[in-house]
């Protein structure tokens, strides 16, 4: 949601002394300031924010009048990319005992080791949440630090202070904590629910209020949510030197000059995964799968051990050698990728035809790989990078339904029901993600 904010303007003042804000996150750019809302007005002199800082501690303070009216910052750091976060933050300044009239909870659990503590005076109205002054999702409220990441099930109460638990419960089979998908609150004069259940009113208000919210920007709207998280591309698993990333991850645009390569932030062992690829620049590309730690730095995804790379000439490249060719790849062409770790085959399509009179379905064709190495991570990865020539860009589709943020033109049969793509998925095989990796 980089470059993109949600904004509602209250018609009256709501509570100031009491509310809840509940939200689920997942970030994708951990390397700088992320805001989740803000208040701001009367050039900054008065200002409520929660956001990560760029070390990835969650700071949450009122700046009223040119002063701390209260802070907290988490000592725990939220750098995990490939999860979503729950965070709810309760207000409640009418408590005797100071140190509750703000409280973090993070997944469930109240963040208690804090660090630049002020704890707002009892009673009094310095928050500038409720005001009449334009409440922003995304933003600080001034303008800057956008939220680049994703968001789900945005609840705000005015006038009650809920706790976690009235959001988010622990799934009995797995002990993840969940979202509660109808919390059963009252929201308050100025409160809102933002589910983001529709395309196409991203802003609409779901608590009955009808206080809903104008989209700046665009908005995209995806498969992955809290219940079932999909791959991205990993930051963290990023090979010198570093590419840069946007659309929540699934948009990679490469280091222009060097051998590039970046994996999935998930990875698997056995099943069946399906993901598309596509090629946005006409340049020395390469896509395909790899073994994490065999990846070379010098010679990219072509020269791995443990790697599979299909390249822009159509050649398809295991450690330096040439196992394939196949029809080249140009601009704006999709790669599909069926990987196969029950048989420890890989397939490769352009824009829907399998190469080389392959078919992931009935298991004929294809290439032989390896089988996962238990002495290295004994995964593979979907991934692609450039081969040392121009920066390159590839969009992702791991299921989400798009490629940057533009929509699947018409969505192929999918039998496992899991994601979300633009041609028909190879019979047995799923989207890399949380469910997927499940079945």
């Amino acid at each position: 949601m980089a470059s993109t904010l949600l904004t509602r303007t209250p018609a009256t003042a709501g509570n100031r002394n009491k509310w809840t804000w509940s939200s689920w996150i997942k970030r994708s750019n951990i390397g700088s300031s992320n805001s989740l809302f803000g208040v701001y007005y009367s050039s900054g002199a008065y200002q409520d924010n929660l956001y990560f800082q760029s070390n990835g501690k969650l700071d949450w303070f009122i700046w009223n009048n040119n002063a701390y009216a209260g802070r907290i910052i988490t000592d725990a750091l939220f750098r995990d990319v490939s999860a979503w976060y729950h965070i709810v933050c309760v207000y409640d300044n009418t408590l005797a005992t100071a140190t509750d009239r703000m409280k973090v909870y993070v997944n469930g659990v109240r963040e208690t080791s804090l660090n630049n503590v002020t704890n707002p005076v009892q009673n009094s109205t310095l928050s500038n949440v409720n005001t009449t002054n334009p409440f922003k999702i995304g933003d600080d409220g001034n303008g800057n630090n956008d939220f680049d990441g994703s968001m789900a099930h945005v609840h705000f109460i005015d006038g009650l202070a809920y706790q976690a638990s009235t959001f988010g419960e622990t799934d009995s089979l797995t002990g993840i904590w969940k979202p509660i998908t109808s919390p059963s609150v009252t929201y308050g004069t100025n409160g809102f629910f933002l589910k983001f259940a529709s395309s196409g009113s991203m802003g609409t208000d779901s608590s009955g209020n009808s206080n809903n919210f104008t989209v700046n920007g665009n908005l995209t709207q995806t498969q992955d949510t809290p219940s079932n998280v999909f791959a991205t591309y990993n930051p963290l698993g990023n090979f010198f030197p570093a590419d840069t990333f946007s659309n929540g991850n699934t948009t990679q645009t490469t280091n222009a000059g060097n051998y590039t390569y970046n994996i999935s932030t998930l990875g698997a062992s056995n099943g069946k995964y399906y993901c598309e690829i596509k090629n946005s620049t006409n340049n020395n590309n390469s896509i395909g799968i790899a073994d994490r730690p065999s990846i070379s730095t010098t010679n990219g995804l072509t020269g791995t051990t443990y790697g599979w790379a299909y390249v822009m000439s159509g050649q398809v490249y295991n450690n330096g050698s040439i196992v394939a060719t196949y029809n080249t790849v140009t601009t704006n062409d999709i790669v599909g990728i069926a990987l196969d770790l029950d048989n420890n085959k890989v397939y490769f399509s352009k824009n829907g035809t399998w190469q080389g009179s392959s078919d992931p379905s009935a298991g004929t064709g294809g290439i032989s790989i390896t089988a996962p190495a238990s002495n290295r991570t004994g995964f593979y990865f979907f991934g692609s990078g450039d081969e040392a020539t121009n920066s390159a860009v590839h969009n992702a589709n791991f299921g989400n339904g798009y490629f940057g943020t533009t929509a699947v033109a018409s969505a192929g049969t999918n039998a496992s029901g899991i994601g979300i793509f633009e041609y028909d998925v190879p019979t047995g095989y799923t989207a890399l993600s949380t469910k997927g990796l499940n079945l």
